[in-house]
């Protein structure tokens, strides 16, 4: 079982690392030419498409850690730890770290599409939803070159599930988040 969980956490990490780059980018001010909201402030039925802090900046952001994310594993996969916890050899990793970026970003906005949809403001909290859209757009882009299997999806959204509120709290303890959710 943990070393389920071990390789289901590696194999997740571009997500996890593209899902936090566009709050690290915000913090440094790198890139603010794309802090511009990705959906330029277009609104339906009165509700912004996704809100103000959805930026191509962000979008880039998790696109970039994705592909760095993934090319560091391509080069560990050559030890033999790296290479025993991995699910496949990542040959084919610039585009498992495109997909992975994209996908992780892309669910994160289909969620805030949606949740303007419910009236939940942008920075509002909407339990589950928050903490697996990235993973769903994850899974769902990087299938096109892997599929991971179920246990490992399921291993992933129970692992998600309880890490990501922690992860928001640390973020928010350090200045990196302005709400501890």
């Amino acid at each position: 079982m943990l070393k389920t969980i071990i390789i289901a956490f590696y194999f997740v990490l571009p997500a996890y690392f593209a899902n936090m780059a566009p709050v690290f980018l915000a913090k440094l001010g790198w890139l603010k030419f794309l802090n511009r909201p990705i959906d330029s402030g277009l609104e339906l039925a009165g509700q912004e498409l996704f809100g103000r802090h959805k930026t191509w900046r962000g979008l880039l952001a998790g696109i970039i850690f994705g592909i760095a994310v993934a090319g560091c594993q391509k080069l560990l996969f050559s030890l033999p730890y790296f290479a025993g916890i991995s699910l496949w050899d990542y040959s084919r990793w610039l585009e498992f770290g495109l997909l992975a970026g994209l996908g992780s970003l892309i669910g994160d906005l289909i969620k805030s599409f949606f949740k303007r949809r419910v009236g939940i403001k942008s920075g509002g909290v909407w339990p589950v939803f928050d903490q697996l859209d990235f993973i769903a757009g994850f899974f769902l882009f990087t299938s096109l070159i892997y599929f991971p299997g179920w246990s490992i999806i399921a291993t992933v959204a129970i692992m998600t599930l309880l890490l990501h509120p922690l992860t928001n709290v640390i973020g928010y303890l350090l200045g990196l988040k302005k709400v501890w959710w």
